[in-house]
């Protein structure tokens, strides 16, 4: 009789485990799944923003059409893979829509008048805050793969991750371009 009850003691022990395990794996691919979703809602954001900032501009700067075309169409890319895409393909649409931000506010050096209008100051700060969510959101999100990712490979729980329908999921990476050093001229 004693040892009917050990062995249910060992079966107690190991579902329990077992159903530890498994919350504990839940809790953080949901964690995860909310910290993409709020790179995406930031991402909405800046999307939202870009065209009134572009018209803004165009109003001081007709003729560098090719600038404003390329922001518009990085943009379109972006919105694209963020509705249809991998998680990596909107990684590098987002982060060549970063590049093309960069070029448009650097124009705006050349327009004395445009950096004192108050629509552009107002949405270029706008902008600058949700740039400032949007890579806050990323880290936050970095930091729930992480934790998922090793709660996955760490032993004794890498014997069930995979079992129990438990896979890594891949950093949010900058591009090689932002990761070179600005270059300031004058």
């Amino acid at each position: 009789m004693t040892a009917v009850w050990i062995v249910l003691g060992v079966v107690a022990l190991a579902a329990i485990y077992l159903w530890a395990t498994y919350n504990g794996l839940v809790t953080l691919k949901v964690r995860t799944d909310e910290a993409w979703s709020d790179i995406d809602v930031q991402l909405k954001r800046r999307h939202d923003l870009i065209p009134n900032l572009v018209e803004t501009v165009k109003g001081y700067a007709a003729h560098e059409q090719g600038t404003l075309q390329k922001v518009i169409e990085a943009r379109n890319v972006a919105m694209q893979a963020m509705s249809g895409g991998s998680s990596k393909q909107l990684a590098e649409a987002e982060n060549a829509l970063s590049g093309t931000l960069k070029s448009l506010f650097a124009l705006s050096e050349s327009y004395p008048d445009l950096k004192a209008n108050q629509n552009f100051l107002e949405l270029q700060r706008e902008l600058t805050d949700t740039e400032d969510k949007v890579q806050a959101a990323r880290r936050f999100y970095n930091g729930n793969v992480r934790d998922l990712n090793t709660k996955i490979q760490v032993f004794p729980t890498n014997m069930f991750a995979q079992k129990l329908g438990f896979t890594s999921r891949e950093f949010f990476e900058a591009a090689a371009e932002e990761k070179e050093n600005v270059q300031v001229k004058f």
